[in-house]
This record gives C-alpha cells, structure tokens and sequence, in this order.
C-alpha cells in the first residue's frame, strides 16, 4: 500500500493534500479527548433564520477546520473545510450552498429548514495531526401560524350530539393547550382530550356548553391563541309560562296573556281556548270580555328543530262576584292583623293586673282599719255603750268607708248589721 505521503506528490494542492493526510491520520488514529466545545445561537432556530455554532476552547497550533453533518467524522458528510493560512472556505459533498466557516472555526448556517435538523460535528485540524471534535444538534422549528377551531358539529342538540373540536393546523414539534371560558380544561367526565390534546371531545353536551372555547398552540420558537370559538346549542322548548298570573276578571276588562319559553331556535306559539284552537302567536288578546270567556287557555310551544313540545293551562274566571279574591293576603295586611292581636294581648294584661292591684290595695286598707278602730266615744256622745243605736264601726279609706249601724232588734235575737257606703264625708246616724 502506497504510503499517504504520496498522494500529496501527485499533481494535488498543497492545503489539499494536507487536509487528505489529516483526514487520512485520523482515521487511523483516534483523536485524543479535548475540551472542545460549540454553542448554538440561537439555542433553538426558527425556520427561515440564521443560525450559528460556536466553537469555544479552540485548542492550540490548529491549521485549519472541517464541518460534517452527523454525529460522526465521514468525508461522504463534509460540508466545508477552511484552511487559516489562506482563510479560504472548500466545499464538500454535503454542502447546500447556505453555509460559511468563519477563522475561528464558527459555523454559519443560512436559511435553515425544518429538513436541516440533526446532528453536526466540527472539527479542528492541528499542526500535529492530534486533531480534536465536537458534535452539536441543531432543532429547525416553524413559525407556528394562528391556530383556528374546527367541529365535527356546531350545531349540537342538547343531551344529544357529542361535540369533536379540533385546533388547527397540524405541526411537528408542537404543544396544544384548550381554554373553555378563558379557564384551563377542568376534570370531567364529559371533555376527553387526545393524546397530544389537538382534540377535545364534549360527550354529553349542554346548552351551558357555548363556550367560548380557544385552543393554544406552542413550539419553542412561537405560539399563537385561536379566536374564541362558540357552539350553537339547540335546546327546549322548556315548560311555557304564561303571564300575568291573575285567574279572576271582572266583565269588560281586556284580557291579554302573554306566554313564553326557553327554546333555541325560538318556539312556535298557538293558544287553545277550552281545546279549540285560537291563534298562533305569542300573545293572546280579547277585549271588553264576558262570562263567556271563562275556561281554560292553553299555550302550546314547538321547536321546530329538536321536534320537541310543551304546554301550561291557565283557567280564567270572568265574573263580577266581589267576593272573589286574589288568593293570600298581602303583606300590609298580614302587618295589621298582628298588631292588632299583640293590642289586644297588651290591653287584657293591663286590666288584669289593674284588678289584681285593686284587690290587693283594698284588702290591705281593711285589715288598717280593723287594726285601728276608734272608740265609740268619739262618734256618739251623750250615748251609753249599751245604747241600741249606738255605731259599732266605722271604716276609713282614701276613696270611701263603711259605716256599719245596728238597727234596734225588732226579736230576742239581735239582727244582722247593714253596711253603707259613704263618699267624701262621714255619715253619723
């Protein structure tokens, strides 16, 4: 085998050979570890832009550098060589014609594609021939466009269609992130989100479930928020109310009755009066009514959409018997019954306890009187105690007293005292 010295002595470059000998020696010779280091600027490179590896800790008595696409040294992957004495730059198999070796052994990547993304090895060449390497990887990321949502149906029925919504479009590389009313994707039993979240499945959907739904999508290059998205929800009709909620009329009044449900799309409105149909509109209008318009009235909703149907019955009485009354009573009313009976309450209380304090007073004034009787001599001069008229008591009290006088005995027994009231003075008999 002809030694690799000769290839250098036939007709070849100077720098060429000297590039093929080195190559050729460190195939043969494995390169000794060194703390050769790149650096990608930016660390992460967004289609379309320029990137840089950085070669740091270049080492000493370097002659020159070679850049290869892979993970390895193959001269098959040779992007360029640069030769320092004469800083020119030599294409090799693997050039794209976007790429530039600066002096000090810097890689300049133009334009750089999502196809560009992989592995690349510098490597310094040494007067010594103890050339040094160092691999790096390169991410090519896309601008992410603005996301927008998709349905599979955005007209839903409620408690019936399941609901597929899909961000859109589809990249390599990218994190989908779902927003329901500007909140994150809560737990539930009715959203199923795939794998890499680009879908989000409502299974049992509501009329609560409108939205608005946003979908994210990030890459660590961009990220973009889609418009807000809204579902149309059919829904209803719900049970129809009808107002006002008076029952009773007097004749003459106009009766106007206006009914109303939740429903999407909007319910179609007939009334029927005692089970004939009357009208289909929302409101039902009779003027000056009679005796005749009593009965039932009934309003009808239909969806046209979800094929559903509901109805409510409302009786009216047309007469004029005053005493028929809205049922209950008001609050004013219901205020005055109350106080009338705490009134009343209030007022026994006070006759009672009058009563009683009379009682009480007048029970102690007699048992005064009886301890303090004054002697007859002092209310019936010129009378004996054995007198038959004589006063055996007198009373005294702040309002009146008694004056008791025992008549003359008329038989052997003495007959009972009469007692007499006296107001203001004092009555001697």
């Amino acid at each position: 085998m002809e030694p690799p010295s000769a290839s250098a002595r036939r007709g070849l470059l100077p720098w060429q050979g000297l590039l093929l000998a080195v190559s050729l020696l460190t195939f043969w010779n494995p390169p000794t570890t060194a703390q050769l280091t790149l650096e990608l600027v930016p660390s992460n490179a967004t289609e379309g832009k320029d990137v840089f590896f950085l070669v740091h800790n270049l080492p000493e008595n370097r002659v020159g550098y070679a850049w290869y696409r892979g993970g390895t040294v193959d001269s098959n992957n040779q992007i360029a060589s640069y030769v320092i004495a004469s800083q020119v730059n030599i294409h090799g198999p693997a050039y794209s014609g976007r790429e530039t070796i600066y002096h000090n052994g810097s890689l300049l990547f133009r334009n750089v594609t999502l196809e560009d993304t992989g592995y690349y090895t510098g490597q310094v060449i040494k007067t010594d021939l103890q050339n040094v390497e160092a691999t790096g990887q390169l991410r090519v990321y896309s601008e992410l466009p603005k996301p927008n949502i998709t349905t599979n149906n955005s007209d839903p029925v409620e408690h019936k269609d399941p609901v597929v919504l899909t961000c859109e479009p589809e990249t390599p590389n990218t994190t989908y992130l779902w927003l329901i009313n500007s909140q994150s994707v809560p737990n539930s039993t009715k959203l199923e989100l795939s794998k890499d979240n680009r879908t989000l499945t409502l299974l049992r959907v509501t009329r609560n479930d409108i939205g608005p739904y946003e979908c994210e999508s990030r890459n660590p290059v961009s990220a973009g928020r889609s418009d807000p998205f809204y579902l149309n929800v059919l829904y209803g009709p719900e049970a129809p109310t009808i107002s006002p909620s008076d029952t009773h009329y007097r004749p003459g009044a106009n009766l106007n009755l206006s009914c109303h449900a939740a429903s999407n799309p909007p319910a179609q409105y007939s009334w029927l009066i005692n089970g004939r149909p009357k009208q289909s509109t929302k409101e039902l209008f009779i003027p000056n009514i009679t005796a005749n318009n009593s009965g039932s009235y009934t309003c009808l909703v239909h969806n046209s959409v979800t094929g559903l149907n509901s109805s409510t019955v409302r009786t009216i009485t047309v007469s004029d018997d005053s005493t028929q009354q809205s049922p209950g009573l008001s609050d004013g009313a219901i205020a005055g019954i109350v106080i009338g009976v705490l009134a009343v309450i209030a007022l026994i209380a006070a006759l009672v306890y009058f009563l009683y304090i009379r009682k009480t007073g007048g029970a102690s004034d007699q048992r005064d009187l009886t301890e303090h009787k004054p002697s007859a001599s002092n209310h019936s001069q010129g009378h004996s105690d054995n007198s038959p008229n004589k006063i055996d008591e007198v009373a005294y009290s702040s309002l009146n007293f008694n004056a008791q006088e025992s008549k003359k005995p008329t038989s052997a027994s003495p007959s009972p005292a009469t007692t007499e009231t006296v107001y203001s003075e004092v009555k001697k008999k």
